[in-house]
C-alpha cells in the first residue's frame, strides 16, 4: 500500500487515528497530520505548541506495518510538520488512543496524574505519548522482564523519553519522577511526592500501589483491517493531485521536467518534511514529491570498506545502523568511529524530529541555505562520500566538494552518503603502529540537543608515539569545524597541514591554535561572534593537549580505546582527559527530595491531593479554546503587524490571486471606541490607526476559511509605510529620559523612601557611586498561544471565549470596541494553557478583535496566534536599567543605597505603574540601612510590557543581590557573610514594610536561613568546592545561597456555590484555572466547609463537588487571575458562601436528626429542596486591611558547575526552604515551588528576549529562544515546606507559592558569579597577576558567551603561554 503509486500522485489515502479507519481523496499536500487530527476529527490531544517540531505538544505514535516481516514499527512523529500524505498506510496513536476516560486511563497517564505532573496540562498528552512509545520499543527488545508493574525501560532511557518536549509549569521533576517509576531499574526511594504511597512504607507496598502496567493496551494494536489492506497491496494512482510518490529512479527523473523551472513551478522534495520547522513556507509549492518508496533512496549497504545510507533513510534509522557495527564482524579499530558519529546524532533536534527527518534533507539544507547542520560537520572530518543526481546523471563528490557547490537546483537529487571504515595501519617493518583518535563537539544551550549549536567540530587524528621521546608525532588529522555563521561547515586545511608530521608540544599546539583563530570567522552580523571562534580553539585544545607530554606506554593506552573516558584508570591522559569535563555525571536529574508537614485540622485542606483534572489532561481529553469545536461557517483571524516602530501606514496589499482572504479589518471598521486593552491606568489601541507606534503593534486582522490561509495571508501582506516628518522613535530609555517620555505613577502607588539616605552614606567606610545593571525582557513562553473564539448570538449579542487571565476586563473592553451594553458581551473561560501573566492584558486585544470581526462579519470568527506573531506582540517582562549608590562598613553592614531606575515600559501603560510598588518589595529584602529611590516609568516605541510572573519582583530581587555580591567583592569578604549581617531584624522588618510585617513569630527567615544551612551541609560543602576549584584547571564550582522576602497582596474574589438535588456541589470562582491547581484547592475548601454541617456522608464531600468555567454573566467582578494569592481568595470566597449555606441547613438537619437520628447528606440535601431551602449563594470576599498584604519567606541554596573552556553552567543541586505558611495542598504548592523556580532559571540563565534595531522581536520561535528543558534543570532538586504554624489572618493559616519562589533562582545566577570569579582568578594568575580585582558584573541572563567571555575567551591561549614560560623559566 503506498507503493504502487505513478507518476500522478495519490488518489486514495488510507490510514487509522486511534483504530479508526480514515480513507480520503484528494489531499491538499500541504495539509499537516495535526492540522487534520485537530479539524477532521474528535482527537484534540494533539496541540499546536510551536509548530516548528520543538516543543513536543503534538507528538504522535506512528506505526507503519511491514507485510514481509510481519513486524511492526513504532515511533514518535511531531504531526505539526508532518505532511498528511505521508502516513498513507500507516497507523496513528493521539493521547486518547493510549487511553481515555470513556475505555479506562492508561497507567502512564494515571501515573502523571499521581505523581503530580501535570499543571495547566496542555504538554501533558505529548509527553504521554513520548513515554508511551519509548515503553513500546523497549518491550520489543530482548531485556529480562521486568517486574510486574514495570517496563523494559531503564532509568536513564526514561528520563529521555521527554528529553523533546517543553513544559512551563512544573520545572520537570514531577514529570521525570512519572517517567522513571515505569523503569526496571528504578530505585523506589528516588520517587518523590504522588498519591499513591505514604513516606516511609515498604517498596513491595509501593510497587503494589501503582498502576499497573498494560503494555499490550489493544487499542493502540496495529489495526488488522489496515493490515489487509496493506497486504492487498491496493493501487493507488490517480489524476488531479500534486503529491507524488515515485517508485524508481526513472519515475523521479521523469517529474523532474527541466521546463518546469522556467515556467515558475515550484517542487519540494519530501521525507520527513520536518524542514519546515526552519524554513516557514509562506506559500504553497506546485509540485510534492515523496521521496521515501525509492529503493536508492531508502537502502542501506555495509561491506569492509563502509557504510552507505540513502538519503531518505531517517536520522534515527543511521543511528541504529551505526551503533549495530559496534556489534559487527568488521574490524574493531575502525568501530569507534561510527558510535562517535551516532552519539553526536543523538544530539540533533529531538527524538521524534529525528525519526522522520532524512541523512539527505539534513544535508541539503545545509548545501542550499546554509543550515546550520551537526551532519555536515561530522561526516566531514571522516571522509564522507555524496552520491548526487542532477537530472539523468549521477555523480560521486566528496562532503566538502558537495558543500562548495553552488546550490542545488530542483532536479538535483542526493541519493546516498558513504561513510569510509577508519581501518588502522600497523608498520611491521618498523614496528610503528599508528592510531586513530576522534572526537565530536557541540557548545549549545542544551546538552541533551534539541538546541542548535553556537559551534560544533569533528576531529580525528592518526597518530604514533614517538620512538625518540614520550611524545605523540601527528600522522594525518582531519579537523571539520561548523555551525558557527558561515555558508557550511569547514575543513582547517591549513591547520592539518601545520600539524601533520609533528611531534605535538605545547607550542606546536599553541601556533596551531593562533593559525586556526585566523580560519574559523564567523561572517558579519553573527550572534558572539568571537564567542564562537574560542569554542573552535577549545575544542581543538581539548582533542590534542591530552597527548601532550604523556609517556609511550600511557600513549599507546589513549590511543587503544574507543574514546577518552575508556583509558586505563590509572592513565594520566585519562585524567587529563578528565578535567576537561570528558567525564560527565548523570545527565538528568540523579535524586530528589520533598519534605512537608501534613495537617489534618482542615481535612481535606492540606492533603497532597491530585490536581483536578489532572488525568483528563493526560488523555487529551481537557477542553482548552481552541478545542471546542468550530461552530458552522466559522471563520479564522491573524495579525498584521508592524516592523516599524513610528511610521504612517498607507495600505496594505496582498499577493494578486489570493482568493482565501474574506476581509481585512483595521481601526476604520470599530464602531465603537479602538480599545484593545484597558487597565485602571489607560488603554492601548486595538489596531494603530494612521501612526504605528512600535514594531509589532497590531496593524490589521485578516479573516479567512482556515487558519493556515489566515496566517499564510498575513504573512504575505505588504504594508506600505511612510517615515516621512516623523521624529525618530524612541527606543531606548536613555532617549526617554533625553525627551522627557514617562508614565505617570499614581500616588497611592508611590513606595516610601526609608530612613535618612544623607545620614546613612555619611556613617558608610566605604562607598560604591554610579555602579549600573542592565536587565533585559523576558517571554512567557505558555504552551498555549493566545487564542479566543468569537460567535455572535441573538440581539446583538457576543458570546466569546477566550485563554484568558481576566475575563472581566476583556468583557469590558469587547463591549467599549463593539460599542454595545455591557449585558450583550458575555466572556467564558474554562482553563488556560500556561498565562504566567501574558493571559492577563495581552490576552484581552485577541478576544477583542474576534469579537470586532464576528460582528461585521455576522458569522464566528476564532484565532489560535502562532508563535512568532505572539511572541513579536507579547511584550514580556520589563526591560530595565538601574544605577546605584551604596555605602558599607568595612565589616559588610550596609547604611545606605540610592537607586535610579529606568523601567521600559514600551508604547502604552498597561501595568507598568505598578512596578516600582513591585520591586521595592523583594528589594527591602535586606537592611539596607536608609533605601533612597527614583524609579521611572519610560514611554517608548516598543511593545508595552506586561505583568509576567513576579513582576518587577525578580528584578527587585536580583538588585539586591547585585548589590550585595559588589559590597563583598570590594571589601574581599565572603559574600554570604554579607547577606547575613544584612539580614532583617524584626525591628528592621517592621521599618522596612510597615503594615506587612506581621507577628514577630511570623518572621521565619532567620529560621529558614540557618535550617537551610544544615539541610543542605552549606559549610561543608563551600569547603569542598575550594579544594575542588584547586585541583580542576578547566571546571569551577559556585555556591550561593540567598533570601527572599516577598510581599503579596490579597484581592477582592466572588465565589459561588450551589448544591444540586443529588447532593452534588456547583462551584464558580473568580479565580481562573492557569495550572496553579486553583480548582484543586477549591474542591478541597469546600468539602471541608460543607462537612461542618456534619452529616454522614461528608467525609466523601470532595468527590461530589465540581468547579465549573467562569462566565462573566453568571459572576461579576472576577477581577484578575495574579499576584499569588488567587487561590486563596478563591478559596475564602467560596468559604463564606459554605458557611452560609451550612447555616441555612442548620436548622433543617437538627430538625431531621430529631426525626430520624443520623442524617445522610443526601438525605438533607433533598429535604431542603421540598422545604425551598435557597442552596445556592454567592459572596465577594474582600480582605480586611490587616490581612490584605503579608509577607512570604524563603532560601535557596544553589551549586554550579562552569566549563571554561565552552561557558556551559551545569546546576548540579538546589535546595529550597519556603513558607507555605500551613498548605492548602502540598502537592500544588511543591509544583508551584519548583515550576516557578525553574522558569527563574530561564530568567537567570538562557532566555534572550532579543529584538533588531527597530525594536522588532528577532527571538521569534523554538529555534531561538530557550526555556529551560528536562536536561537543564538541578540534578539534585530538594524542596521543604516549612509548615509555619497558624497565622490568624490568613486563609486557614496559609500562604502564597505560585510567584515567590521564582525569586530563589537568582541563587543559579550568583553560584555562576562565583565560579566565574574563581576562574577569572585563576586567569589573571597565568597573567602574572595575583587575581585579587574580583570585580565585575555578570549580565542577565548568564547564557554560554557571557559566561565563557567573563572567564576568558582566549584562557586556553593564556594557559598555553603561561605553561610555555613557567617550562622556560624552569629549564633556565
Amino acid at each position: 500500500m503506498g507503493e504502487q503509486q505513478s507518476e500522478r500522485g495519490i488518489q486514495r489515502l488510507v490510514f487509522a487515528v486511534n483504530g479508526q479507519r480514515f480513507e480520503l481523496s484528494h489531499v491538499d499536500p500541504s495539509t499537516t497530520l495535526l492540522e487534520f487530527l485537530r479539524s477532521e476529527t474528535p482527537f484534540k490531544s494533539v496541540k499546536l505548541g510551536c509548530g516548528e517540531g520543538g516543543c513536543g505538544a503534538c507528538v504522535v505514535l506512528l506505526s507503519k506495518y511491514d507485510p514481509v516481516t510481519d513486524q511492526t514499527e513504532d515511533f514518535t512523529i511531531s504531526s505539526c510538520l508532518t505532511l498528511l500524505c505521508s502516513v498513507n498506510g500507516c497507523s496513528i496513536t493521539t493521547a486518547e488512543g493510549i487511553g481515555n476516560s470513556k475505555v479506562g486511563f492508561h497507567p502512564i497517564q494515571e501515573r502523571f496524574a499521581g505523581f503530580h505532573a501535570s499543571q495547566c496540562g496542555f504538554c501533558t498528552p505529548g509527553m504521554c505519548v513520548s513515554l508511551y512509545a519509548a515503553i513500546v520499543n523497549a518491550e520489543k527488545t530482548l531485556r529480562p522482564e521486568p517486574s510486574p508493574g514495570f517496563s523494559k525501560l531503564t532509568v536513564c532511557e526514561a528520563e529521555k523519553a521527554i528529553a523533546g518536549n517543553l513544559c512551563r509549569c512544573t520545572g520537570y521533576r514531577s514529570i521525570i519522577d512519572a517517567c522513571k517509576s515505569f523503569a526496571a531499574d528504578v530505585d523506589m526511594e528516588d520517587l518523590g511526592l504522588n498519591s499513591f504511597w505514604r513516606k516511609g512504607e515498604s517498596n513491595e507496598v509501593k510497587q503494589s500501589r501503582l498502576p499497573l502496567l498494560r503494555c499490550h493496551n489493544a487499542i493502540c494494536k496495529f489495526p488488522e483491517f489496515l493490515k489487509e489492506e496493506i497486504k492487498a497491496a491496493a493501487p493507488v494512482a490517480s489524476e488531479g493531485n500534486c503529491c507524488y510518490s515515485p517508485v524508481s529512479l526513472q519515475q523521479l527523473q521523469s517529474l523532474l521536467q527541466p521546463n518546469e523551472a522556467k515556467n515558475g513551478m515550484s517542487t519540494k522534495f519530501v521525507v520527513g518534511n520536518t524542514g519546515m520547522g526552519y524554513y516557514k513556507e509562506l506559500e504553497q509549492y506546485d509540485k510534492y514529491i515523496n521521496l521515501k518508496y525509492i529503493p536508492e533512496l531508502s537502502m542501506i549497504r555495509k561491506d569492509e570498506t563502509g557504510i552507505e545510507i540513502g538519503a531518505a533513510v531517517t536520522i534515527t534509522k543511521a543511528i541504529e545502523v551505526l551503533r549495530e557495527e559496534n556489534k559487527g564482524e568488521f574490524y574493531q579499530e575502525g568501530k569507534m568511529v561510527f558510535i562517535k558519529i551516532a552519539d553526536h546524532m543523538e544530539k540533533i533536534a529531538s527524538g521524534f524530529i529525528r525519526n522522520s527527518a532524512s541523512i539527505g534533507g539534513n544535508l541539503v539544507m545545509a548545501q542550499r541555505k546554509s543550515f546550520p547542520s551537526d551532519l555536515t560537520t561530522v561526516l566531514l572530518a571522516v571522509g564522507t562520500m555524496v552520491n548526487l543526481m542532477a537530472g539523468q546523471r549521477q555523480e560521486r563528490l566528496t562532503l566538502d566538494e558537495f558543500l562548495g557547490k553552488p546550490p542545488l537546483d530542483s532536479r538535483s537529487v542526493l541519493l546516498s552518503i558513504r561513510i569510509p571504515r577508519w581501518n588502522l595501519r600497523r608498520d611491521i617493518s618498523s614496528k610503528i603502529n599508528t592510531e586513530i583518535l576522534f572526537e565530536t563537539y557541540r557548545a549549545a544551550p542544551r546538552p541533551l540537543g534539541n538546541a542548535l549549536p553556537y559551534l560544533n567540530a569533528a576531529l580525528l587524528a592518526e597518530v604514533f608515539p614517538c620512538e625518540t621521546s614520550n611524545r605523540i608525532i601527528i600522522n594525518s588529522c582531519c579537523l571539520a569545524f561548523g555551525a558557527y555563521g558561515t555558508n557550511h561547515s569547514i575543513r582547517a586545511w591549513k591547520v592539518e597541514d601545520f600539524l601533520t608530521g609533528k611531534v605535538l608540544t605545547i607550542g606546536i599546539l599553541y601556533d596551531a591554535i593562533k593559525l586556526l583563530e585566523t580560519i574559523v570567522i564567523p561572517e558579519d552580523d553573527t550572534s558572539y561572534s568571537t564567542y564562537r571562534s574560542s569554542l573552535a580553539t577549545a575544542f581543538l585544545f581539548k582533542f590534542l593537549s591530552p597527548l601532550i607530554d604523556t609517556n609511550a606506554e600511557i600513549s599507546n593506552a589513549l590511543l587503544n580505546g574507543y574514546t577518552s573516558y575508556q583509558l586505563p584508570k590509572n592513565s594520566r591522559t585519562k585524567q587529563n582527559y578528565d578535567q576537561y569535563g570528558e567525564i560527565k555525571s548523570p545527565t538528568l536529574l540523579s535524586s530528589a527530595k520533598q519534605v512537608f508537614q501534613l495537617s489534618k485540622e482542615y481535612h481535606p485542606v492540606g492533603e497532597p491531593l491530585t490536581k483536578s483534572g489532572a488525568a483528563i489532561q493526560a488523555s487529551g481529553e481537557a477542553v482548552y479554546v481552541d478545542d471546542i469545536p468550530s461552530p458552522r461557517n466559522c471563520l479564522h483571524g491573524a495579525f498584521i503587524y508592524s516592523t516599524k516602530p513610528l511610521a504612517r501606514v498607507n495600505g496594505i496589499k496582498f499577493k494578486p490571486g489570493l482568493d482565501e482572504v474574506s476581509a481585512l479589518i483595521s481601526f476604520k471598521d470599530i464602531p465603537g471606541e479602538n480599545v484593545g486593552s484597558k487597565t485602571k491606568f489607560g488603554t492601548e489601541p486595538l489596531f494603530a490607526d494612521e501612526v504605528t507606534q512600535c514594531a509589532g503593534q497590531r496593524i490589521a486582522f485578516v479573516v479567512a476559511d482556515t487558519q493556515k490561509q489566515a496566517d499564510m495571508a498575513a504573512n504575505v501582506a505588504v504594508v506600505d509605510y511612510d517615515m516621512e516628518n516623523l521624529e525618530p522613535p524612541i527606543l531606548s530609555v536613555e532617549e526617554a529620559v533625553k525627551r522627557s517620555s514617562f508614565f505617570e505613577v499614581p500616588p497611592f502607588l508611590n513606595p516610601k523612601q526609608v530612613g535618612d539616605i544623607s545620614k546613612g552614606m555619611a556613617e558608610a567606610d566605604n562607598k560604591i557611586h554610579s555602579a549600573q545593571i542592565k536587565l533585559g525582557s523576558q517571554y512567557y513562553f505558555y504552551m498555549e498561544t493566545q487564542t479566543a473564539l468569537a460567535v455572535p448570538d441573538e440581539d446583538n449579542c457576543m458570546v466569546v471565549y477566550s485563554s484568558i487571565q481576566c475575563p472581566e476586563f476583556a468583557h469590558v473592553t469587547i463591549a467599549k470596541c463593539l460599542g454595545i451594553p455591557e449585558h450583550n458581551v458575555r466572556v467564558i473561560t474554562r482553563r488556560v494553557g500556561g498565562g504566567f501573566g501574558g493571559k492577563a492584558v495581552k490576552a484581552m486585544p485577541v478576544a477583542t478583535a474576534c469579537a470586532l470581526a464576528a460582528q461585521k462579519l455576522g458569522r464566528p470568527v476564532r484565532i489560535y496566534v502562532n508563535r512568532k506573531t505572539d511572541m513579536i506582540m507579547a511584550g514580556g517582562r520589563h526591560p530595565m536599567k538601574i544605577t546605584y549608590n551604596v555605602g558599607f562598613k568595612n565589616n559588610g553592614k550596609i547604611t545606605g543605597l540610592q537607586l535610579e531606575i529606568l523601567i521600559n515600559a514600551g508604547m502604552s501603560a498597561d501595568i507598568s505603574p505598578i512596578m516600582p510598588h513591585s520591586m521595592l518589595g523583594p528589594l527591602k529584602k535586606y537592611d539596607w540601612g536608609a533605601l533612597s529611590f527614583d524609579i521611572k516609568i519610560c514611554r517608548t516605541n516598543l511593545p508595552s510590557r506586561s505583568t509576567m510572573r513576579a513582576p518587577g519582583e525578580v528584578q527587585g530581587s536580583f538588585i539586591a543581590e547585585a548589590v550585595i555580591e559588589h559590597v563583598a567583592s570590594t571589601l574581599s569578604m565572603e559574600v554570604d557573610s554579607v547577606r547575613h549581617i544584612n539580614l532583617h531584624s524584626y525591628d528592621s522588618l517592621r521599618l522596612f514594610f510597615e503594615n506587612s510585617s506581621g507577628e514577630p513569630l511570623e518572621y521565619t527567615l532567620p529560621t529558614i536561613w540557618d535550617k537551610l544551612a544544615l539541610s543542605s551541609s552549606f559549610e561543608q560543602r563551600t569547603k569542598m568546592i575550594k579544594e575542588f576549584n584547586k585541583h580542576n584547571r578547566w571546571v569551577k564550582r559556585g555556591i550561593s545561597r540567598v533570601p527572599i522576602v516577598h510581599q503579596v497582596r490579597l484581592r477582592p474574589t466572588p465565589g459561588k456555590v450551589s448544591i444540586l438535588r443529588d447532593g452534588s456541589i456547583v462551584v464558580e470562582v473568580g479565580g481562573i484555572e492557569l495550572g496553579q491547581g486553583l480548582w484543586t484547592k477549591v474542591k478541597q475548601m469546600t468539602a471541608y466547609a460543607l462537612s461542618l454541617i456534619q452529616c454522614d456522608g461528608t467525609g466523601d464531600l470532595l468527590e461530589k463537588v465540581r468547579v465549573i468555567q467562569f462566565d462573566t454573566l453568571s459572576l461579576i467582578q472576577g477581577g484578575l487571575t495574579a499576584g499569588s494569592t488567587t487561590s486563596e481568595s478563591s478559596c475564602e470566597a467560596v468559604r463564606l458562601c459554605c458557611k452560609i449555606l451550612v447555616d441555612r441547613l442548620i436548622p433543617l438537619k437538627e430538625k431531621l436528626a430529631e426525626q430520624m437520628g443520623a442524617v445522610k447528606w443526601e438525605t438533607l440535601i433533598l429535604q431542603a429542596y421540598l422545604n425551598a431551602v435557597d442552596l445556592s449563594t454567592n459572596t465577594l470576599y474582600v480582605p480586611g486591611f490587616s490581612s490584605m498584604s503579608y509577607l512570604n519567606y524563603g532560601a535557596s541554596v544553589s551549586e554550579v558547575e562552569v566549563n571554561l573552556l565552552t561557558g556551559e553552567t551545569t546546576i548540579l543541586r538546589t535546595d529550597i526552604i519556603y513558607d507555605c505558611g500551613q498548605s492548602l495542598n502540598p502537592a500544588v504548592d511543591l509544583g508551584q515551588i519548583e515550576g516557578a523556580f525553574v522558569q527563574g532559571i530561564g530568567f537567570f540563565m538562557f532566555e534572550e528576549y532579543s529584538e533588531n534595531s527597530d525594536g522588532l522581536v528577532v527571538a521569534e520561535g523554538t529555534w531561538t529562544y530557550k526555556i529551560p528543558t528536562v536536561d537543564t534543570i538541578p540534578k539534585q532538586f530538594n524542596v521543604e515546606i516549612l509548615s509555619s504554624g497558624h497565622h490568624q489572618k490568613r486563609v486557614l493559616s496559609s500562604k502564597a507559592s505560585g510567584e515567590p519562589p521564582l525569586l530563589l533562582a537568582v541563587s543559579i545566577h550568583c553560584a555562576t558569579r562565583a565560579a566565574i570569579k574563581e576562574a577569572r582568578k585563576q586567569l589573571l594568575s597565568w597573567c602574572g597577576q595575583d587575581g585579587s580585582d574580583s570585580t565585575f558584573m555578570l549580565p542577565v541572563p548568564a547564557t554560554m558567551p557571557i559566561v565563557k567571555e567573563l572567564c576568558g575567551l582566549d584562557s586556553v591561549e593564556r594557559f598555553l603561554k603561561w605553561t610555555m614560560a613557567t617550562k622556560s623559566g624552569n629549564s633556565a
